[in-house]
């Protein structure tokens, strides 16, 4: 038999430790954004994921209104910067509940970089950083779904493989699992996708 975790019966907080230990491993978007004032911001969030190729959009969703959401909302623009194992520590530290006005970057000694197409920097050790202007921000329960549209995909050239893509391996990700445990880079499988049966 099944444990079966009803959520109408279990309390909130104890469900989205139920959901966050069942969806895994998840993505970190290490998204820095610039106040209207112009402080940097850096946090990171585990939800996170691609919407659209066509147009490209990505989207991260803010559990409750942080920083970073009022951020978005205020400039429309923010960078996505691909977290990965030799950054956990920084990661991790950049996840405290900072005053508002905190500038993640250099409370935690993190070295940035100006970004290509938007105003909020970019993470200088990232491999990969999406940078984003704003689409839409969808109200979910207690959560903020942000989708931004990708105005370009900034890889560090050691990162990419003789296709010219970024090589999973080199980039070496960090995801997020349940209660506080990270995952590291996983073996890899590769599998050729089946055509259409006849």
């Amino acid at each position: 038999m099944r444990t079966v975790f009803d959520p109408a019966r279990v309390d909130p907080g104890r469900f989205y430790s139920v959901l966050t230990a069942s969806v895994v491993p998840r993505p970190i978007a290490w998204v820095s954004t610039l106040s209207a004032d112009g402080v940097p911001n850096l946090a990171p969030y585990s939800f996170f994921t691609v919407s659209s190729s066509s147009p490209p959009v990505v989207q991260f969703t803010s559990v409750t209104r942080k920083d970073s959401l009022r951020n978005v909302e205020e400039t429309g623009e923010f960078v996505i910067n691909l977290a990965t194992e030799s950054l956990v520590d920084e990661v991790n530290a950049s996840s405290a509940p900072y005053r508002p006005g905190t500038d993640e970057f250099a409370t935690l000694g993190i070295a940035s970089e100006p970004s290509e197409r938007v105003r909020p920097r970019r993470v200088a050790a990232a491999p990969v950083a999406i940078e984003c202007t704003l689409r839409r921000v969808i109200e979910v329960g207690n959560s903020f779904v942000v989708m931004g549209d990708v105005l370009a995909v900034a890889v560090r050239p050691e990162m990419l493989a003789d296709d010219g893509l970024p090589e999973f391996a080199k980039i070496a990700p960090l995801s997020r699992l349940g209660r506080d445990e990270w995952g590291m880079t996983p073996p890899v499988r590769r599998i050729e996708r089946p055509g259409r049966p006849d």
